[in-house]
């Protein structure tokens, strides 16, 4: 992934990434979050109180990375429910397969295959398309599985510390005595809440780096080939950096000098957006309130916090986070107009790829035709897989691609799906009888 490359690979890929937050674009994305944040607050006000990660948080920045990627619309409720069941990132309840079908990165890299392979096919005016047919700054064309890769990982990445970080945020908001008051009374002081609160509990704990020659960290030898966690939560309470940095300071000196978006190569490509993201959600949630507490049934009093944080080495974030909201007096909550959700619903769907001809056969089976799950759920079909292409149906990583045909997959592995290979599998399940 992304954040895992250096030099070249790196460069490459990261100029693919810039290509999404231009000026122009996040301008245009922040007209989504204004009005999506607004229906959210709105909504949860009016009910006088919310949990806030997953009924707003998650839903919230999930519809916005989706927006900015240029998701299909009738997909975009399909994204909401596979984050919404998945663990967290670095997860520590028992081991997570990284290649099982169904862990959400395998699912959202079969709907990210389909999308690049149709965008190449078909390119339209739209991100998809703009991103699946963009050069490297060498002028060479992306293999199709780098494209994967990088949306899964942005869509990933670009969600889930974005929906911890504004209930991080939250928690200060609400137990630091007065603040509340003050944000309400001077919003313009909510970036620098932000930046307090990624110093103080960044969604982003560590990242990792393996010693590529030998060198020092410190007084410690660190020889070549050797694996580096960084902690950047310590980094962000260093006492050699930062004055009492176990305190929260809302007017912190030198403040956006905190290392939780990373530095240097590495910064957070997405860090702009996730500064908006939680900025006008917070500016929503204090516009409509009067005040806003943790419901003490379930976390306990002032000082006393009952507080349930997602078993992850990865990410810092509260696992539920329940609201009680008093409405400012003198607010109309009622709806500002036709739900953001149905609006994106309302587009037309995306028209489908015309399938190849298929070959006439009994089973009705081809490679051009018929969607691999269908083949791996036949016993004939599945042997004449295994016998041109040995190890391929328990291969989990091919699980990604059940929703695609060989021909299409082919795109993405043309040596080891092959025209040769294709046709003599073709001409095998021809001869297949049927079901």
């Amino acid at each position: 992934m992304l954040v895992n490359l250096d030099d070249n690979p790196h460069l490459q890929l990261r100029s693919l990434v810039n290509r999404l937050f231009t000026p122009s674009r996040l301008k245009a994305n922040e007209e989504f979050i204004q009005a999506f944040s607004d229906e959210l607050v709105r909504e949860a006000v009016a009910n006088g109180s919310v949990e806030l990660v997953r009924t707003i948080a998650t839903p919230f920045v999930t519809l916005v990375i989706a927006d900015l990627l240029g998701i299909p619309a009738e997909d975009r409720q399909k994204f909401m429910d596979i984050i919404q069941d998945a663990p967290p990132p670095g997860n520590l309840d028992g081991e997570l397969d990284l290649n099982a079908e169904d862990h959400p990165f395998m699912i959202m890299g079969g709907y990210f295959a389909q999308y690049v392979a149709d965008r190449r096919a078909n390119p339209r005016e739209d991100i998809l398309s703009e991103l699946a047919n963009a050069l490297y700054p060498d002028g060479t064309l992306p293999d199709e599985m780098a494209i994967v890769k990088l949306g899964m990982f942005m869509f990933g990445a670009g969600q889930d510390t974005s929906a911890k970080l504004l209930g991080n945020a939250m928690r200060y908001i609400v137990d630091q005595p007065g603040l509340q008051d003050k944000l309400r009374a001077d919003p313009k002081l909510i970036p620098a809440l932000i930046e307090e609160v990624l110093r103080l509990e960044g969604s982003t704990k560590q990242t990792a780096r393996l010693a590529r020659r030998d060198t020092k960290i410190g007084d410690i030898p660190v020889p070549a080939g050797t694996k580096i966690m960084l902690s950047i939560a310590a980094a962000n309470r260093d006492p050699a950096r930062w004055e009492d940095p176990q305190a929260f300071k809302l007017d912190r000196p030198k403040i956006r000098e905190h290392v939780a978006f990373g530095r240097s190569a590495h910064t957070c490509a997405g860090a702009p957006l996730a500064r908006v993201e939680v900025r006008v959600i917070l500016e929503k949630l204090l516009k409509y309130t009067s005040d806003i507490d943790l419901d003490a049934e379930i976390h306990g009093p002032r000082g006393a916090r009952k507080l349930n944080f997602e078993p992850s080495f990865i990410i810092r974030g509260l696992a539920e986070l329940h609201l009680k909201l008093t409405p400012a007096a003198g607010i109309d909550l009622s709806p500002s107009g036709s739900s953001v959700i149905q609006k994106s619903a309302a587009v037309s769907p995306s028209p489908e790829v015309p399938a190849a001809p298929v070959s006439a056969s009994a089973s009705g089976y081809s490679t051009a035709g018929t969607k691999l799950a269908v083949l791996l759920g036949n016993p004939g079909a599945k042997a004449v897989l295994d016998q041109h292409f040995p190890g391929i149906t328990s291969d989990k990583r091919i699980g990604m691609a059940k929703s695609m045909t060989l021909r299409a997959i082919q795109k993405f592995a043309p040596g080891q799906f092959t025209n040769e290979a294709l046709d003599a599998v073709d001409r095998d399940l021809a001869v297949l009888p049927a079901d």
